[in-house]
């Protein structure tokens, strides 16, 4: 086989929380995110987050599926986000809302390149990096 790349993106991620409606609430204040309700194939109802063309699903510790991580853990999750608008705007918006910002703005290294990075934590204690590239 050769090193031909078989997947170009990443659609979602999932976060196991406490909280489905205050982590739903905090990334609709922090990040702009848009809610999003569904039923999921075993007929439960789920939730996520919708961002640009991406989503953050959301499991609580009663989310029963089959394709559910093997050791489900609140607070584990560090992911970066590439922010659509400036930092300096994001950072305002973070303040405004009394978020802490752990680190940054600092420089970070991307998929595609140099970034300007922020970090902060959400309601379960992941770390949320966001980004614009430089």
């Amino acid at each position: 086989m050769t090193n031909t790349q078989l997947v170009n993106r990443v659609d979602h991620i999932v976060l196991t929380v406490n909280d489905i409606e205050r982590t739903m609430l905090f990334y609709e204040q922090a990040l702009g995110m848009e809610r999003e309700s569904f039923f999921g194939s075993e007929g439960q109802r789920r939730h996520a987050l919708r961002f640009g063309d991406q989503k953050i699903n959301l499991h609580d510790r009663a989310t029963e599926t089959p394709t559910k991580a093997h050791a489900p853990t609140c607070g584990s999750a560090d992911f970066c986000l590439i922010a659509a608008v400036s930092l300096e705007r994001v950072i305002a918006n973070l303040k405004a809302r009394q978020i802490p910002i752990e680190a940054g703005p600092v420089s970070r290294q991307g998929a595609l390149g140099a970034l300007r990075s922020v970090y902060f934590r959400d309601p379960d204690r992941n770390l949320v990096e966001v980004a614009e590239y430089v």
